[in-house]
């Protein structure tokens, strides 16, 4: 199929235009650049520098590139900023999807595949996470990813529009030929702050919350690496063949690692050892968060191939040693 992905020059979009190309299927990608690196897209692909929200533009590409699914990536993603910013999160994550559902419609394109998240649970009852747990968000970027799932579900009964709506935990790790990675400025994930303590980019490597009711003290969290993660929403494709079907699938491998458990295995994999800095707890971290995903398993046949944490990070590692200053390195 011809697929436009949007936010395809940020992380995990252009991994699944990578999966995508492997499938035999034919990206074409949108991206405004902001978070997003032009040099993780192959240049042999068709690429518009355009924003979400801009829907004549969008209107012109669904049409002229014949597309027939969207795969929509393009959100802020910034728990922090969004409490402190929240329109910047609202006009990006709700009002431009709305632009792009509607330029969609009008051209007749109705299969669409959504980046969603977790954090629509906010703080979960129980463990791991089932699909079908109250969502009761805690900040406006899980809001944000809530509201469109409404409204998929509302355009679904009213237009006929099919779709799936991924909820991902923890994504982490880069491509297996280290030719694509993780490069986020600035960067919160904990592997690739890891990795830049042991290389010394950075002087330490801050814990926060070493009090939790989990073995060692530290958060839990659910990794699932990037490539897995997007060959799911591919292998959904099929199941949006008529109209107004609607999926939900959590994402996660449901085996959680503990902050220390991360660094260990980051220690291991490149032989150095990180300076650590232990600090009180961040408002609003739980203690634990992990995946259900014997759903997904069941009705996609999803299995992942990196099911441990040292096997995702010899693939991060593999990126970021090869680029150390991220995609800034080539030329």
């Amino acid at each position: 199929m011809n697929v436009l992905v949007v936010g395809g020059a940020g992380y995990i979009g252009s991994h699944c235009v990578r999966q995508l190309i492997a499938a035999g299927h034919r990206p074409v990608v949108l991206d405004n650049l902001v978070y997003g690196h032009r040099r993780a897209v192959p240049t042999e692909l068709p690429f518009y520098a355009a924003n979400l929200g801009d829907a004549e533009t969008l209107k012109t590409i669904l049409r002229k590139e014949s597309i027939e699914m969207v795969m929509h990536f393009a959100a802020y993603c910034y728990v922090g900023e969004s409490v402190t910013a929240p329109l910047k999160y609202y006009e990006n994550n709700v009002s431009a999807t709305l632009r792009l559902l509607g330029a969609m419609l009008e051209v007749g394109v109705k299969k669409f595949v959504f980046s969603s998240t977790c954090a629509t649970y906010g703080s979960p009852d129980h463990l791991p996470m089932t699909e079908d747990l109250p969502q009761a968000p805690i900040n406006p970027y899980g809001q944000t990813k809530l509201d469109v799932e409404n409204v998929l579900k509302a355009l679904a009964t009213a237009h006929g529009l099919s779709f799936a709506a991924f909820r991902y935990f923890n994504a982490a790790g880069a491509s297996e030929d280290g030719a694509i990675g993780e490069d986020h400025n600035p960067e919160t994930h904990l592997i690739p702050l890891a990795i830049d303590a042991a290389v010394g980019k950075r002087p330490n490597l801050q814990i926060f919350g070493t009090d939790y009711p989990t073995p060692d003290g530290t958060c839990l969290r659910d990794y699932v690496h990037v490539d897995d993660l997007s060959r799911a929403h591919i292998a959904v494709f099929p199941k949006l063949g008529e109209p107004g079907q609607r999926y939900f699938y959590n994402l996660g491998t449901g085996k959680p690692f503990s902050v220390r458990e991360i660094i260990r295995a980051v220690e291991k994999i490149t032989g150095r050892k990180i300076p650590v800095i232990e600090s009180p707890r961040r408002a609003g971290d739980p203690a634990a968060l992990y995946a259900d995903s014997s759903k997904v398993q069941r009705e996609l046949g999803w299995k992942v191939k990196f099911p441990d944490a040292e096997s995702i990070i010899a693939t991060a590692w593999r990126w970021h040693s090869g680029h150390p200053n991220g995609y800034g390195d080539e030329a």
